[in-house]
C-alpha cells in the first residue's frame, strides 16, 4: 500500500543578524510544527516511528544549511531534509550584515488501514 500525504504545514524563519542560514532554517520547520497537533495518529493507533516526515527549506544559499540539524529537531518518523534555492536575503549595507529569511513545508505520509466497509 502506498503511504498518503496526510498533512503538509508551511512554516516560516529568520535569523536577523550573522546571517546563519542553518538557524533560520530550524525556525521555519518549528514554525511549521507549531501549526499542528497530529492527535489523529494516537487516536487512530497509528505508530508515529511509521511516518514519513518530508521537509523542503528553501533559502538564498541552501549549501549553507546544515540538513543534518534539521532531521535532528524533528520528533518522529523517517525524516528527509531537501535543501534549495528560495528564501530572502536582506541586506543591510550600513552594517554588511544580512537577515536570512527561510521558507520550510513539512509533509508528513503514512501508510493508512483500509476502511472497512
Amino acid at each position: 500500500m502506498a503511504a498518503k500525504r496526510i498533512i503538509l504545514e508551511m512554516g516560516s524563519g529568520n535569523d536577523l543578524h550573522g546571517g546563519d542560514y542553518t538557524k533560520a532554517a530550524l525556525r521555519a520547520v518549528q514554525d511549521a510544527l507549531h501549526h499542528s497537533s497530529l492527535t489523529f495518529i494516537r487516536t487512530l493507533g497509528l505508530d508515529a516511528r511509521a511516518m514519513h516526515v518530508e521537509v523542503t527549506i528553501a533559502v538564498q544559499q541552501p549549501d549553507k544549511v546544515d540538513a543534518t540539524a534539521v532531521r535532528a529537531s524533528l520528533p518522529h518518523g523517517q525524516v528527509t531534509v531537501t535543501v534549495v534555492k528560495g528564501g530572502l536575503d536582506v541586506p543591510d549595507p550600513e552594517t554588511r550584515d544580512v537577515a536570512v529569511i527561510a521558507s520550510a513545508a513539512v509533509a508528513v505520509r503514512m501508510e493508512l488501514p483500509q476502511a472497512k466497509h
